[in-house]
């Protein structure tokens, strides 16, 4: 069906539609282009740019052409592209604009493998070994349509396909090795799981993370759907409403977001209309219960769903761009169960997935009918999941990965007899509904010896609306304690006072359902929230727990210099 729109962006302030007829011309012109640059069969490209057409038609190009695309985070610093380029010896590598060129430039001379610098459409070039994206095109009049084909038929499902480069919570980013067959039996999970429909999605999250090209690269192309290319991140709630996506994907801070603002919007409601909203949310929590659970709703209460849906619900949904959404997902990191039971309450449930790149993204998931609140869902269909003696979650199946690039040490400590060993540590229910309970390389081990995870603390100290971020500390100290960000938004409407006693309440609750071990003895409220540029999170958000407790070093001595 080439006819079908494959993609589209905004040109002009305007929204252009590209059929797949000429995504797949552009994408084999940019193939042959590469050829002609002398890219080898297995010859690696990068990726350092914002979400946008090209960054796709530069790597399906790579692969078509036999060789191996590698995304690089906008966020990276000059020395972190370097060791990217440098580490996966790239031919070319493809740049946005001025800026991210200019972390090429800074470190050109450490870059001997580098041949070629590509510039996305309407950025300029400098000349010597920097191209416009139409020079670069151009470059493809030199190689012959049977030229690509006999590259890309000699292609075997076992080749390297892509790296995906970690984004370094503990060292320097290892590139996930991943295969053909890896892609494509992923994506065809992933469409058989939400039910196999053309669907229509938003990009915009960092197209170098493995969840968003499966929404934007293989997904779409195994199926056709269309995608929405994000203008900018600051874009993306007028984007939604102007795509209203049928499926959405996004990372538990996001989702938060959405939670912190439209918590405070239906907070303004009094009333009959206060009166009313609450109706509508109780009706839809408890809909959404019987379908977690695959149970058919009650007719009365179906009727109460109607009429809840016509007369606050649609309106919702409507105004943040979800009135078509049937699908929304939430990965990467633990999402907080009052953010899933809020969304559930006006009727946009979030189904959380678990897994990691080196298995392309899905290990678990929460079903439609098969879902239970607070954990990561069941095994999906096709693979074999266990939890090994120490509480390792351990995973095996095509999805696999082929090992790290450039180093079999680290391989042979995740891979061991096909099994791929996440770092992450889980328990099965009676059920079969998986929970994370914490990650091996985070365990805290106190002065006393007591191993404590501190995922689930966190957990229960960001329950509070005030709290952005928390991080728990007390490694070789005899008590825990707590570095915490506040969320701005809810921040502004209480005084520091109040927000200590407020977060101080949270973290009694907390501390009455915990061992006496694992209670928070002292707290510190950080100045500002936690930031990419500023080094304590991850490009997807997760939290550089050595960075944080370097960068807070006073903080977290003054919390221990008195004693408990």
């Amino acid at each position: 069906r080439p006819s079908m729109i494959a993609y589209r962006a905004k040109v002009g302030g305007r929204w252009q539609a590209t059929t797949w007829k000429t995504y797949v011309e552009q994408i084999r012109t940019a193939a042959r282009a590469m050829i002609a640059l002398g890219l080898p069969r297995g010859g690696k490209v990068t990726i350092l740019g914002f979400n946008r057409p090209e960054w796709v038609i530069f790597d399906h190009a790579a692969m078509l052409a036999g060789g191996c695309p590698a995304g690089i985070y906008t966020t990276c610093s000059a020395d972190e592209v370097q060791y990217i380029v440098h580490h996966s010896e790239s031919h070319l590598v493809l740049v946005e604009n001025a800026d991210q060129l200019a972390k090429v430039k800074a470190q050109r001379a450490e870059l001997p493998h580098l041949r070629w610098i590509v510039m996305m459409r309407g950025a300029t070039a400098t000349g010597g070994d920097v191209l416009t994206w139409e020079d670069f095109l151009a470059k493809a009049d030199a190689v012959a349509e049977p030229e690509l084909d006999r590259r890309s038929d000699a292609i075997e499902q076992a080749d390297l396909a892509t790296l995906i480069y970690t984004s370094g919570t503990t060292g320097p980013p290892k590139g996930v090795m991943l295969s053909h067959r890896n892609l494509v039996w992923t994506s065809d999970l992933l469409l058989d799981i939400g039910g196999r429909r053309e669907e229509v999605g938003l990009s915009y999250l960092p197209l170098s993370h493995i969840a968003e090209q499966m929404c934007t690269l293989h997904m779409p192309a195994s199926i056709g759907s269309t995608v929405y290319f994000a203008e900018s991140i600051d874009k993306v709630p007028e984007n939604l409403k102007e795509a209203r996506p049928t499926a959405f994907f996004g990372v538990p801070r996001i989702w938060e977001k959405f939670h912190t603002g439209l918590a405070a919007k239906l907070a303004e409601a009094t009333g009959t209309k206060k009166r009313l909203v609450d109706w509508a949310r109780s009706v839809c929590r408890r809909v959404n219960e019987h379908r977690d659970r695959g149970e058919a709703v009650p007719r009365m209460l179906e009727l109460q769903y109607r009429l809840a849906t016509k007369l606050v619900i649609s309106k919702i949904k409507a105004a943040i761009g979800f009135d078509r959404a049937e699908r929304l997902y939430s990965g990467a990191a633990p999402i907080a169960p009052d953010v899933l039971e809020f969304m559930s309450s006006i009727d946009l449930p979030i189904l959380e997935i678990y897994g990691q790149s080196e298995d392309c993204g899905p290990t678990s998931c929460n079903l439609v009918g098969r879902t239970k609140l607070g954990s990561v869902g069941v095994a999906l269909p096709g693979l074999e999941v266990r939890i090994a003696d120490d509480g390792e979650i351990c995973v095996r199946g095509p999805n696999v990965f082929l090992g790290y690039y450039k180093e079999p040490e680290a391989t042979a400590d995740a891979l061991v007899d096909g099994w791929l060993h996440s770092g992450d540590l889980g328990a099965f229910d009676n059920n079969g509904y998986l929970t994370i309970t914490g990650r091996k390389k985070e365990i805290i081990i106190t002065a006393g010896g007591k191993n404590i995870s501190p995922k689930n603390i966190e957990a229960l100290i960001k329950s509070s609306p005030l709290v952005g971020e928390a991080v728990v500390i007390g490694d070789r100290r005899k008590y825990l304690t707590a570095l915490i960000t506040l969320e701005p938004t809810a921040a502004t409407r209480v005084t520091t006072e109040a927000a200590r006693a407020q977060i101080q309440a949270t973290i009694d609750k907390a501390n009455e359902a915990l061992a006496r071990v694992e209670q928070v003895k002292k707290f510190s409220i950080l100045p500002k929230p936690f930031g990419v540029d500023s080094g304590e999170l991850t490009p997807t958000l997760k939290i550089k727990r050595k960075a944080v407790a370097k960068l807070y070093a006073r903080e977290i001595e003054s919390m221990y210099e008195n004693g408990e």
